[in-house]
């Protein structure tokens, strides 16, 4: 299956462009992704100037929708928030506006979308059928699924896979975990009970390509391991995957005052389980949360799909 990828050049991209036996990329650079990811098949593409050029699509069966802006790089400014919600809500927008100009059009669209979607929800179990949240970033997952989903008036299966905490030392919210954690001064999010819902790089991926080859999925999944976890046993897990003390706990008001309007996403409680997923035969590489993390902290080790 021929594959075509946005958003190629970020953490799960990457993995998945070296996962995939042939992909082709939509980028912003050819040359700055060529350094980043070797020699790739690519075509240029704004997402905010318009549709993607129709030759990028020849032969294409599967389309990877990644693109973003990073949610949690720097303070949420105004323009940050515009910038944020335009590469997704716009991006896909115009995506699937190329989409509509082929004559033979891909068998299935993929779409990143978020578990913000749900808002934050205190201790209620949230699947794919839960209502949806409210707040800036559910409504820019609400609003980028919708744009993904009129894919489906084209007669392309669309599956928007709703991701929770990616676990990879490469990059995401992981990786910028590491450092204080690393000299001591990790500790829980400020009353550290809320719920946090991750998933391993590895099952992101997996799930992905389950989503593009299970013909019967439709709509939100939900990628999450079965076992979200509270804040504060997060924090031990890893303080215990690091050899570290975690003793030094974040104060909500600390965290406003240093991020901000983007404190929200470190302290809402989005306890989150992957139903679609299971239901649908997908399994779990890596659902307990104390291996995943010494293995997201090992150097990866990636094959290629047949």
């Amino acid at each position: 299956m021929k594959s075509l990828i946005t958003g190629a050049t970020g953490l799960v991209g990457r993995r998945l462009v070296e996962t995939l036996p042939s992909p082709t990329i939509l980028t912003r650079s050819p040359k700055r992704a060529a350094a980043s990811l070797g020699p790739v098949p690519a075509h240029p593409w704004d997402p905010l100037s318009g549709p993607p050029p129709i030759k990028a699509f020849r032969d294409v069966e599967a389309v990877f929708n990644l693109a973003g802006e990073p949610v949690s790089q720097g303070r949420w400014s105004a323009e940050k928030k515009r910038a944020i919600y335009d590469s997704r809500v716009v991006g896909t927008r115009n995506l699937v506006a190329g989409l509509a100009q082929l004559q033979r059009k891909p068998k299935v669209l993929v779409s990143a979308s978020a578990i913000g979607i749900y808002g934050d929800r205190g201790d209620e179990v949230l699947d794919e059928t839960s209502q949806l949240g409210r707040g800036f970033l559910a409504q820019v997952c609400i609003d980028w699924e919708r744009e993904a989903m009129a894919a489906t008036e084209l007669g392309i299966r669309v599956v928007c896979v709703r991701t929770g905490i990616v676990l990879s030392s490469s990059g995401g919210a992981l990786a910028r975990m590491l450092t204080p954690f690393r000299l001591g001064v990790g500790g829980r999010l400020g009353s550290g009970t809320q719920w946090m819902s991750w998933i391993h790089i590895g099952d992101l991926v997996g799930l992905l390509l389950h989503a593009s080859r299970s013909k019967t999925l439709n709509g939100p999944l939900n990628a999450v391991s079965p076992e979200p976890i509270r804040n504060s046993e997060f924090t031990r897990s890893l303080g215990q995957s690091l050899r570290r003390p975690t003793f030094l706990p974040m104060p909500k008001a600390a965290l406003r005052m240093a991020f901000g309007e983007m404190s929200e996403i470190m302290l809402a409680s989005q306890r989150v389980v992957p139903r679609v997923a299971l239901e649908s035969g997908y399994s779990f590489a890596h659902s307990d949360l104390s291996s995943a993390l010494t293995t997201a902290l090992m150097p990866s080790v990636t094959t290629r799909a047949a």
